[in-house]
C-alpha cells in the first residue's frame, strides 16, 4: 500500500514553530519535524509525549550500584582480603564508608552509557543503521515539516496544500512511499 507524504520545508525555526501552531489548530496533524538543532517547545505542539529516558537512567543507575556492590563484596570481602589501612576486611558494613565513591561512579558510568545507548537505539542512529532524514539540508540550515496523508483523512490534499501556503513554507515536496 503507497502513502503520500508532504515535506514543508522552513529557513526559520520560529517560522516553522508558528506554521506548527497554526496546522494543528487546523486539524493537520504533523508527524515528524526535522531541524539541525532541538527546537524548544515544539513538542507539546506537534503532540510527542514526554520521554521516559529519566525511568530508564534510574534503571541502569540501580543496576550499576547493585553490580558494584556484589563486586566489591566479592572482590574485598570473600576473595582477596587485604588489611588497608586497618580496616578490618571480614564484613563489608564495616567498610561500607569506603565504598561509597566506587557505589557513586559506577552508578553513574552505567546510567550515562546505558541512556546514550538506550537514546542511540530509539532514535536509530547507531552507526550502520540507515539515516531516515528527507534532505540532507535540515543538518545545515534548514528545517522540515512532514505531514503523511494517511494520519490526515479527514482534510483533501488541496485544502492542506492551502493551509500550508498560509504558512510560508520555502519548498514543498510530495513523496510516494510503499
Amino acid at each position: 500500500m503507497s502513502e503520500k507524504i508532504i515535506y514543508a520545508m522552513y529557513g526559520d525555526d520560529e517560522v516553522l514553530k508558528s506554521s506548527a501552531k497554526k496546522l494543528v489548530s487546523n486539524g493537520v496533524n504533523i508527524t515528524e519535524v526535522y531541524s539541525p538543532f532541538p527546537i524548544h517547545g515544539i513538542d507539546p505542539i506537534i503532540g510527542v509525549k514526554p520521554t521516559r529516558l529519566g525511568i530508564m537512567a534510574f534503571l541502569y543507575g540501580l543496576t550499576g550500584l547493585t553490580l558494584a556492590t556484589i563486586g566489591m563484596y566479592y572482590f574485598m570481602v570473600v576473595e582477596w582480603k587485604m588489611n588497608i589501612g586497618g580496616k578490618p576486611n571480614f564484613t563489608y558494613v564495616e567498610n561500607i564508608l569506603a565504598f561509597i565513591p566506587i557505589s557513586f561512579e559506577f552508578t553513574v558510568l552505567c546510567a550515562a552509557h546505558g541512556m546514550a545507548i538506550t537514546y542511540l537505539i530509539l532514535n536509530r542512529t547507531l552507526p550502520g543503521m540507515p539515516a531516515q532524514n528527507p534532505d540532507p539540508r535540515t543538518t545545515d540550515d534548514k528545517f522540515v515539516m512532514e505531514i503523511r496523508m494517511s494520519e490526515n483523512e479527514k482534510l483533501s490534499e488541496d485544502t492542506l496544500e492551502a493551509l500550508l501556503k498560509e504558512t510560508g513554507y520555502e519548498e514543498l515536496e510530495k513523496k510516494i512511499v510503499s
